[in-house]
């Protein structure tokens, strides 16, 4: 047993690249190991911006030898008529290494084939461990690639070294080319080497105490976090920690040293979002903030070496970090003398999708549409919502936005408390691109979730008139995520709202001039599609089994809500004993209707006449369905779908002496007709809690 090392030296990578590198090059060297039946205890990865390594501690030095048995080609036409080998039996010694005396017959249905058994493994480790080297490099996959000098090769960034040990033998391969030793390089000011390696063993005692280098990506961020509480804990704050912003810090660096810098404290007139975005879009910093939430005049930065003049780099930081601010103070002083009207007009000009217009034309709908929305859920609301669809783009013009984009919907929120507006329509435009993804949180208003949905619903609508509908992996306007958000604002609210009438009243909202691609049946078709599979999604996701979601969205989705409850008692309902007893009784029944019913031409109506029943058990069901009926109607306006199973539960029996009993299809016409219209009447009552069809069991 021996530790085996592959660094793989790069020059600077982008930090969003490093973190899946790491995982990636563990995974793939793993699966090489197993391949080539190479045992080892584990394989570790390490990733910083230049380098990339991998730690094989106790690799045999051998393959684990493995015999098997291999199959030829079939007795009949391995021999010739005097029993001699003929090319095929000859083909087969040949391509398995073996001897013609090691073979044997194997029998089978399908007749006698040639067999043999043969040991495979056991050569040197350090002999395959190159090759496996080269491919593991390979396979790594980059979201862009590049080449450099006048070779082929192509990697995320220029290779620049390439060590490689297996105890303290050299692993010998070449690559890009480089060729493999035992020298790495450390810090480019605080450890640059190079530095011999004597054996895989000691490479992270060299990284760590002559290269200068904190290897592991989680101890980086570690570090920077402990040391950026404790510098801001003796300003008493505390750091606001952005857990996407500490990664890409942390891949940034090798040598993470966090330190405070300061600006001035009129700079805090600006809203603390301006300042934090300001902070860590542009310099990566972090903000402090005291134990009411609000910032402090200082900022955690990280540096990536230890220097000889604190201060003076601090200073440097500052600098740079004020120039920033300056410039937001002044777009925050022009934005607040603008007036909303001027920004209205601006979007005039603004172009929201081809055909669709302009984002002033989508201001116009979102307006209309906001109002429409409310009247559903909350008609006190309908003024207020109104002018916030009206006015929810306008900071898109706004001279901050133009600058941070990712302020986009803040702003406005922020622009509209400060120029008059009413709390609730402010809280609705800031809140109004939530949930910007399935971790994301929904709004926490009403009113924003109304602008939310009201917004998403225009651009669904918009995009799939245009044909714009995604498939695959492609999704150029998310309007999967804009799906979901909608589905989750109305169960989170509990909204009592009808999700395809939304789609319905959006459409109504775009102009008649528009040139569409499809017309509106076949819009909101394909949109009650699109919806469904994303409630599948959602619902599957939450744990639910597919044959219960399937068969709950079978009897309808458009009150999302009710769905939700049908899913959860269905749910429980599967868990019953009897329950797949109960599935195909009820399948039974349904199949019965659908034969016999549509697909035989006749029209049933689930009106069946008590006076022409004659089977005790038949008068039974009729009996059951009479007795059960207004109770139904009151689970169901209720929506207590669990006491609605319950009541499937009563009714099985009465179903299954139905069928055990009673000849449906009759010769007499009259009381088959009859006896199709109960069970039209006992389907038609199934159907709405489920499609028992979609339930195979």
């Amino acid at each position: 047993m021996a530790d085996f090392i592959l660094e793989i030296g790069i020059e600077e990578m982008p930090a969003r690249f490093v973190p899946r590198l790491g995982e990636d090059i563990k995974n793939i060297f793993s699966d090489l190991l197993k391949e080539h039946m190479i045992d080892f205890a584990e394989v570790a990865a390490f990733a910083t911006p230049r380098r990339l390594s991998v730690f094989v501690t106790d690799i045999a030095l051998d393959q684990r030898k493995v015999e098997e048995e291999v199959s030829g080609p079939p007795a009949r036409i391995a021999y010739d008529a005097d029993g001699k080998p003929t090319k095929a039996c000859d083909g087969f010694v040949k391509s398995q290494g073996i001897k013609l005396e090691d073979i044997y017959l194997i029998k089978t249905d399908k007749g006698d084939y040639l067999g043999a058994k043969k040991t495979v493994g056991g050569a040197a480790t350090i002999s395959i461990l190159p090759e496996m080297c080269i491919t593991a490099i390979k396979k790594l996959s980059f979201p862009k690639k590049m080449k450099w000098g006048s070779l082929e090769f192509t990697f995320g960034r220029p290779l620049r070294w390439l060590l490689c040990l297996c105890g303290d033998q050299v692993v010998d391969f070449e690559l890009a080319g480089l060729t493999s030793g035992r020298k790495t390089y450390g810090h480019r000011v605080m450890g640059a080497g190079p530095w011999d390696i004597a054996s895989a063993s000691d490479y992270f005692n060299i990284i760590e105490q002559k290269c200068s280098v904190v290897i592991s990506p989680e101890k980086r961020g570690e570090l920077v976090r402990a040391e950026g509480d404790k510098l801001a804990s003796a300003l008493n704050g505390s750091v606001v920690w952005k857990d996407s912003l500490l990664q890409e810090v942390s891949n940034l660096v090798e040598f993470p040293m966090p330190i405070i810098g300061n600006f001035e404290e009129s700079f805090l007139e600006l809203p603390k979002e301006v300042l934090l975005t300001s902070m860590e879009s542009h310099q990566k910093c972090f903000g402090i903030e005291n134990s009411d939430g609000n910032l402090l005049p200082h900022f955690l930065c990280t540096l990536n070496l230890k220097p000889k003049d604190m201060d003076l780099v601090r200073k440097g930081w500052e600098k740079v970090l004020k120039a920033r601010l300056e410039d937001a103070r002044f777009f925050w002083a022009k934005d607040l003398d603008t007036d909303f009207g001027v920004w209205l007009e601006k979007l005039e000009h603004v172009v929201f999708l081809g055909p669709l217009g302009t984002m002033g034309d989508k201001s116009r709908r979102l307006e209309s549409l906001a109002a429409l929305i409310a009247g559903k859920i909350d008609p006190d609301l309908q003024t207020e919502m109104a002018r916030a669809g009206k006015i929810a783009k306008a900071d898109l013009v706004s001279e901050m936005v133009n600058e941070f984009d990712k302020l986009q919907g803040l702003m406005g929120g922020i622009y509209g408390s400060k120029k008059g507006e009413d709390d609730v329509v402010c809280k609705a435009i800031s809140e109004q691109y939530l949930p910007a993804g399935p971790e994301s949180p929904v709004p926490s208003t009403i009113g924003g979730a109304i602008i939310s949905m009201t917004d998403k619903a225009d651009t669904l609508v918009g995009c799939f008139g245009l044909n714009k509908i995604p498939t695959g992996a492609n999704d150029a306007y998310a309007l999967r995520r804009a799906a979901l958000g909608i589905i989750r604002m109305i169960l989170e609210f509990r909204l009592s709202v009808d999700i395809l009438e939304i789609f319905d009243m959006a459409y109504d909202g775009y102009s008649k001039d528009i040139k569409w691609k499809l017309d509106k049946a076949e819009i909101l078709e394909k949109l009650g599609d699109f919806i469904s599979s994303r409630l599948r999604a959602y619902f599957t996701g939450q744990g639910y089994e597919t044959r219960v979601v399937d068969a709950a969205l079978g009897a309808g989705f458009r009150d999302v809500n009710a769905l939700k409850a049908r899913v959860e008692a269905l749910s429980e309902f599967a868990k019953e004993e009897g329950f797949e007893q109960s599935v195909l009784t009820f399948k039974r029944a349904s199949n019965i209707i659908r034969k016999q019913g549509s697909e035989a031409g006749i029209i049933l109506t689930g009106g069946y006449e008590v006076e022409k029943l004659i089977e005790p058990q038949e008068k039974a069901l009729a009996t059951k369905l009479d007795d059960t009926a207004d109770r139904f109607e009151e689970l169901w306006g209720n929506d207590d779908f669990t006491n609605l199973f319950g009541i499937l539960g009563e009714l099985r029996p009465f179903v299954d002496d139905f069928f055990d009993n009673v000849m449906v299809i009759s010769d007499d016409e009259s009381l088959k007709i009859n006896r199709l219209n109960l069970l039209q009447a006992l389907v038609d009552r199934l159907s709405r809690l489920a499609d028992f069809g979609a339930l195979q069991v």
